[in-house]
């Protein structure tokens, strides 16, 4: 089982992490932000990923720096869980369709962090969460994992449909990406031998 848990501890929030990349998408997520919450278990039932997710962030300040090292812990369980990355699928793309939504979500894991983010919202807040920091929370994934990252709203118009849309759509993506592929053999999915140099 592809593994992995990350405590990672500074002034401004208390994590404990644990991923298991070959799982059935069963989650326990407490950000203290229950949309983020909302989402990241989302994004746990379909990438098929085991997320464990506990925070103690500085909510009294603001939501930036819980949200950011939310995205930050998670992406470091899962580059630790994927190891050298053998076998993988590495290419994971998704439409992801939710009633007048349609998102498109493509990814690599290539080692080699990129984010291009074409998405918007149209309300300040969904819930209690910033809708700000949708953008900024995968761009910090993207970095942490190692991801070339391509993010786009096709059309739509209710902001819970977008943002749940652009996670379950990051999920299978993902889930496709880091499947392991029985014809590699476990080789690393690149011609250069390895990923990210």
């Amino acid at each position: 089982m592809r593994t992995a848990s990350i405590n990672r501890n500074t002034k401004e929030t208390e994590i404990a992490v644990e991923v298991n990349l070959d799982g059935t998408g069963q989650y326990d997520i407490s950000t203290g932000i229950g949309f983020l919450d909302h989402m990241i278990e989302q994004f746990s039932r379909h990438s098929m990923i085991d997320i464990n997710c506990r925070i103690k962030g500085d909510l009294h300040v603001d939501q930036h720096h819980t949200a950011e090292d939310s995205a930050i812990a998670i992406g470091q369980a899962i580059a630790k869980a994927l190891g050298d990355k053998g076998g993988i699928m590495r290419y994971g793309s998704a439409y992801s369709p939710m009633d007048e939504t349609l998102s498109r979500v493509a990814l690599d894991i290539s080692g080699r962090p990129y984010f291009v983010w074409k998405a918007g919202f149209t309300q300040e807040r969904l819930g209690e969460m910033d809708t700000e920091l949708f953008e900024h929370w995968f761009h910090s994934i993207a970095d942490a994992v190692g991801l070339t990252l391509h993010i786009e709203l096709l059309y739509g118009k209710n902001n819970h449909h977008i943002a749940e849309s652009i996670y379950k759509g990051f999920a299978r993506a993902m889930r496709q990406a880091v499947e392991i592929d029985p014809r590699k053999g476990g080789a690393i999915p690149s011609t250069k031998g390895i990923l990210g140099g």
